[in-house]
């Protein structure tokens, strides 16, 4: 593990593209999702506290937080969608569940909500399934899914804030509401939606919701009914016409409404770029009206003021205590306002302030810190630029320039800044609260530039060549030339003796600043290195690239390699203590490193960015670590130990405080100040004079309230005397009614009681009377029953003895039938044998008639079958060609979009080699320029070097046949040229060719709308075929009624010449349809042909310009090294002779003793002249052997073209 950890200190910026990117925790702080984290902001301490996310996240999708502001919701996407809950009451913001979509795969969640008891959480998927998840996120328990679109996205969902189970889902089409009811989600209502893409909803009671459309409109539902809109736009207009009318600006589109919000009796929603629109409620009418506008300011450094206006609000947010509203934008950044000053404010209008201050909108490109002060330095792809400070976390300065920046670098003293901009580079200087320039230099599209740590000078990158400028004269010192293809990265050592670069060639250098000499290197083609860095000692370099290893270089030689797994490493910073190493990754991540490097793979990582890291820095005094990336963001990291204390400083660093100001900018700001005391002046009297004035009529107001109050008084009090005696009066009535009435109560009671007592006696005496009766009836009764059972027995007896009588002679009765009907049977099968043999004769008779009639009747059905059964037949061919000829309309358009890419292909080729042959001319004109220069130089050389005219002539000889060689390959580039031009004509006729195709499609299309429409017709006298069929068959018991309509049928609807032409039409469209089959397919093996020529000779040509290019370049390069040599050689030759003069001056000066000495010095010296010549001679000739030798071949690395 690493001693040295990095703990988040501060963030600046907002991430973009996070579906309710913005919440409020309580009344001072807010949370909004920055990098791979969730900032919890304070507003007043102004302070942050960070949720990180998850490892290998992809990215956050939503936020979402509970309606008891506890828990915290976040959506992730990587390898499998996640939604994270945390505890937001929890010091560390612990984690408490993570959600899935289970068995179902999920790629992202795009938006999520919690119910209003924070139980329940719903969390939309997103496409192509777009299903709704319903928890019960504390146990992890899916409750319940539904599928709530098929096509358009899904913008947001919410629950009904009185009811867990009621649930509505807006988006592209779509605008839905759920119930919960039976471990299932039904929807409950309908809404015909389908030409509205709802972008947003709010629900401001629990039956009406208001949703906001692409299109500007606001509209309200209540159970299933449109019951108000209106739209954004329309009031828009009205309210700006006199805007517009005095604009020239053409008319800009729809407004969106992409946030709405509801609050007490009124509504909030953005209406366009810039713009929030304030809505109050009719209290007659269940309606609402517009009361205001809200915008967003202008810019003040910016060149475009009316960038600021043109943001599209993203989100929308209220306080807990509904006093100030909040809103993010789509370019990054938060806003604010207090609603109470809405209110008070005059006019139809009010403006956002910022909420903390102004992020960067695009990819941040440079960064650099200073010495003498707590400034950082920063500047994007929104060609902003911006100063920050990181000990008071604000932002000191900002301006916007008209170019796009890509370097920045801070001077150590902290008041001049290096900017690399598309166009120039630019040293300017840090005014008071402007960024001026103060030297502009030629370098374009400067992609790394730094200044040393004395800030003495600065070095510069322009593509292959680090330029070295001196900071006072501004002068060019040093050229470093060496890599082949672009530096991504320089950094000077301590003490500004060495300078290491690397870049995309796989090469690390080290250069001498004072000589410009390359003290050492290390090449590596494999790996295209991205940064690196230098140790405090400056003999070991840490280098980072494509390969995912780090790598440490010490003497040219790579000691250690660190691989970091998958990810690939952008940026490395070390510690001025060098105890640790950071390094940036392509996932957003950094890592925290100990040095010496360990054996093993051990770092810290720590989730950062949601883009790859793109610049990493550290301060001076080692307390801080810088890193921006891809996302717009700028990380402040406390570097502390393990025991969570700072690094130990060797000396304190007091930062200074002066500023640069200047002298006419003081003026101003003097006479700004005067101005100003003499306006406070004037408005102090101007309002002590208006106070005693309002003072005055104050208290007259008072005096006359006053007494306007005691005449109130007064008549009060006469008017509570009169309604006391009335009192008085109306309760002594009161109180004679009630005795009255209580009397009467109780002698009514008494009259009851006397009644009720008399009634009571003479029913118990009633009652008595009536149980004697009863006794007496119920003796009589038994009595009666006795008698009645005796006479009952003998009754029974007697009717026993009679019925046994007659049953014997019932019985003789019996036996004399039973012989009768016994005769009477035997007769009636008799009768019946002779019935049968005559109802066989006729049964016979009436079989072999029957027989024959259903012979006719199945022959004639099996013709009626056969008929139908070329009809069907017919029918069924005809449906098989219209499919096959469907099919190969369609293989036609496949085959026609897969020409149209192809040649979209060869269109984007041809531009491709456009933009290479424009770069190849100026290369040529540079190429051309040279030459001239070398002329220009051959030429002096001949005129000043009279004394060598041999070897002049020797090297007019050699470049004679150098421009020789530049002709044949201007030839050759008229050639190609030609060639290009060929090319262009073969395009030209292959497009006529596809516009031909075209037209034959067309033509095809029309005679397949004609088949169409004869499958139609013939499909509707199949159907009345089948009516008429229908209509026989209710007669299939009546054969004679059947056989008539049979015939009708086939004299309707079969003829015999049809038949004959329908074969006949059939083989004639099998036939037409195989010959333009082998036409198109003929056509199609053309086009390749000629496809696959076309691309075989622009790879040749292609590659015949690169062969001439990479010969060319070797010339000029040879070129060069022979002009060095020549340089060298004039440089040897003019000292010898200067040498000679002074020995010639000092023998005409000396005697004649000493012209014998100056003779031999003479003499030696032409001696070695000669010598050295004859060597320059064979040192010209081995160099134009090695030129010859040496040929390009197709495996050779080619240089890098010139930028």
């Amino acid at each position: 593990m690493a001693t040295v950890v990095a703990q988040s200190h501060y963030i600046f910026g907002l991430r973009t593209g996070v579906r309710n990117n913005l919440l409020y925790f309580d009344e001072q702080t807010i949370i909004f999702p920055c990098g791979n984290n969730c900032v919890r902001y304070n507003i007043n301490q102004k302070c942050q506290k960070f949720i990180p996310g998850t490892e290998r996240s992809q990215g956050m999708k939503a936020l979402a937080i509970s309606t008891n502001r506890r828990y915290l919701a976040v959506s992730e996407c990587g390898e499998k969608a996640t939604i994270t809950v945390f505890d937001l009451q929890h010091e560390q913001n612990r984690k408490r569940k993570v959600l899935t979509g289970g068995e179902i795969p999920v790629d992202e969640f795009v938006c999520m909500a919690f119910s209003p008891d924070s139980k329940y959480l719903i969390g939309q998927a997103g496409g192509p399934d777009w299903t709704l998840f319903l928890w019960m996120w504390e146990k992890k328990k899916l409750m319940a899914t539904v599928k709530t679109s098929t096509s358009g996205p899904i913008s947001q969902v919410s629950f009904n804030p009185q009811d867990n189970t009621q649930i509505c889902v807006s988006g592209n089409g779509v605008f839905k509401i759920f119930r919960y009811a039976g471990e299932t989600l039904k929807q409950s209502s309908t809404f015909k939606t389908d030409a509205h893409n709802f972008l947003c909803h709010t629900w401001i009671s629990t039956e009406k919701v208001v949703a906001g459309t692409e299109t500007g409109q606001l509209m309200m539902f209540e159970s299933s009914r449109l019951r108000w809109e209106i739209n954004v736009a329309s009031v828009q207009k009205v309210k700006s016409q006199s805007e517009k009318q005095d604009s020239n600006e053409p008319s800009s589109a729809l407004p969106r409404v992409t946030a709405v919000v509801g609050y007490s009796s009124r509504l909030i929603c953005s209406a366009g770029p810039g713009t929030v629109c304030l809505f109050e409620k009719i209290e007659e009418e269940d309606q609402y009206k517009k009361t205001k506008d809200i915008k967003i300011p202008p810019e003040a450094f910016s060149n475009d003021s009316s960038s600021a206006e043109h943001q599209e609000i993203s989100t929308l947010c209220i306080s807990p205590s509904e006093e100030t509203l909040t809103a993010s934008t789509d370019r990054g950044q938060l806003y604010s306002i207090q609603l109470s000053v809405v209110e008070l404010e005059k006019g139809d209008r009010a403006h956002f302030e910022y909420l903390s201050q102004s992020f960067h909108s695009s990819i941040v490109t440079g960064l650099s810190t200073c010495i003498r002060k707590p400034l950082i330095a920063t500047c994007s792809l929104d060609r902003s630029v911006r100063i920050w400070n990181f000990e008071t976390n604000d932002l000191e300065m900002y301006k916007e320039f008209q170019e796009e920046s890509y370097s920045v670098a801070l001077h150590p003293t902290g008041l001049y800044i290096l900017v690399g901009f598309s166009d120039k580079l630019r040293f300017m200087t840090l005014l008071i609260d402007d960024i001026r320039t103060l030297k502009e230099f030629t370098v374009r599209g400067c992609r790394e530039c730094v200044f040393s740590n004395g800030g003495h000078l600065f070095a510069a990158v322009n593509g292959n060549v680090i330029n070295i400028y001196s900071t006072t004269t501004f002068e060019d010192v040093l050229n470093l030339k060496g890599h082949n293809e672009k530096v991504r990265a320089i950094a000077f050592s301590a003490d500004d003796s060495r300078l290491v670069s690397c870049g995309m060639d796989g090469a690390v250098y080290e250069w001498n600043t004072l000589s410009g000499t390359r003290e050492s290197d290390s090449v590596l083609k494999t790996c295209s290195y991205t940064g690196v860095t230098i140790s405090p000692d400056a003999k070991t370099f840490f280098a980072v690239g494509t390969d995912c290893t780090l790598k440490e270089i010490q003497d040219s030689q790579i000691l250690r390699e660190v691989p970091s797994g998958d990810v690939v490493c952008t940026t490395v910073a070390m510690s001025r203590s060098g105890r640790a190493l950071f390094i940036g990754t392509s996932t957003g991540t950094v890592r925290a490193i100990k040095y010496p490097l360990p054996i093993q793979n051990a770092w810290l990582e720590y989730q950062a960015h949601a883009g790859p890291v793109t610049k990493m820095i550290i301060t001076f005094d080692d307390q801080f670590l810088l890193t921006v990336s891809e996302d717009g963001c700028l990380f402040i990291w406390k570097i502390i130990d393990k025991e969570g204390q700072g690094l130990k400083r060797e000396k304190e660093l007091i930062y200074a405080e002066e500023i640069l100001v200047t002298k006419s900018d003081l003026e101003e700001k003097n006479k700004m100040i005067l101005d100003l005391n003499t306006t406070v002046d004037e408005l102090q009297e101007e309002t002590k004079h208006q106070l005693s004035l309002k003072e005055m009529t104050y208290k007259e107001k008072i005096n006359e309230l006053n007494e306007k109050g005691l005449q109130q008084i007064s008549s009060l009090n006469a008017e509570k005397e009169v309604l006391k005696t009335e009192k008085e009066k109306q309760q002594a009535a009161h109180v004679k009614a009630l005795s009255e009435i209580l009397e009467k109560h109780d002698k009514e009671l008494q009259d009851m009681e006397s009644t009720n007592n008399q009634k009571l006696m003479l029913e118990y005496e009633k009652y008595q009377e009536l149980q004697l009766k009863l006794h007496n009836v119920q003796q009589e009764c038994e009595q009666q029953l006795h008698s009645m059972e005796e006479s009952k027995t003998r009754a029974l007896e007697e009717m026993m003895q009679s019925y046994e009588a007659k049953l014997e002679k019932k019985m003789k009765l019996l036996n004399q039938l039973q012989d009768e009907s016994q005769q009477q049977v035997r007769e009636f099968e008799e009768y019946i044998k002779q019935e049968e043999v005559d109802t066989d004769t006729e049964i016979h008779d009436i079989r072999t008639k029957y027989e024959d009639n259903l012979r006719e009747e199945k022959r004639a059905n099996a013709t009626l079958k056969v008929e139908l059964d070329t009809t069907t037949k017919s029918f069924h061919g005809l449906q098989m060609e219209i499919d096959n000829r469907n099919l190969e309309i369609e293989k036609l358009k496949q085959e026609v979009q897969k020409l149209q890419s192809v040649i979209k292909s060869l269109e984007n080729d041809i531009t491709g080699l456009k933009a290479a042959i424009r770069n190849k001319d100026g290369i040529m004109q540079d190429k051309e320029k040279s030459i001239y220069d070398l002329n220009k130089k051959n030429s002096t050389l001949n005129k000043a070097l009279e004394v060598m005219k041999h070897r002049a002539e020797f090297m007019e000889e050699e470049i004679a046949p150098k421009e020789n060689q530049i002709e044949e390959l201007k030839e050759q580039m008229q050639e190609m040229e030609g060639e290009l031009k060929d090319f262009h004509k073969t395009n030209t006729e292959l497009e006529l060719k596809i516009d031909e195709l075209n037209l034959k499609l067309k033509t095809k299309d029309k005679e397949i709308h004609k088949e169409m429409k004869k499958v139609q017709d013939f499909g509707v006298l199949v159907q009345r075929f089948k009516a008429d069929l229908h209509t026989c068959v209710e007669c299939i018991q009546d054969p004679k009624r059947l056989k008539d309509n049979i015939r009708e049928l086939y004299k309707c609807y079969v003829h015999p010449s049809d038949v004959v032409e329908k074969v006949a039409v059939h083989t004639d469209m099998q036939r037409e349809n195989s010959r333009q089959r082998e036409h198109y397919e003929k056509i199609i093996t053309t086009m390749k042909t000629q496809i696959s020529r076309d691309a075989s000779v622009f790879q040749a040509n292609n590659t015949k310009l690169m062969k001439d290019n990479v010969v060319l370049m070797k010339e000029i390069n040879d070129l060069r090294q022979e002009l060095r040599t020549l340089r060298t050689q004039l440089h040897n030759y003019e000292s010898q002779t200067n040498f000679n003069k002074n020995i010639k001056g000092s023998a005409s000066t000396r005697g004649a003793a000493s012209a014998g000495r100056a003779g031999l010095m003479t003499e030696q010296s032409f001696e070695e002249t000669e010598k050295i010549i004859q060597f320059q001679r064979l040192e010209i000739h081995r160099l134009k052997q090695d030129i010859l030798g040496q040929t390009p071949t197709s495996r050779t690395k080619l240089p890098p073209l010139a930028n």
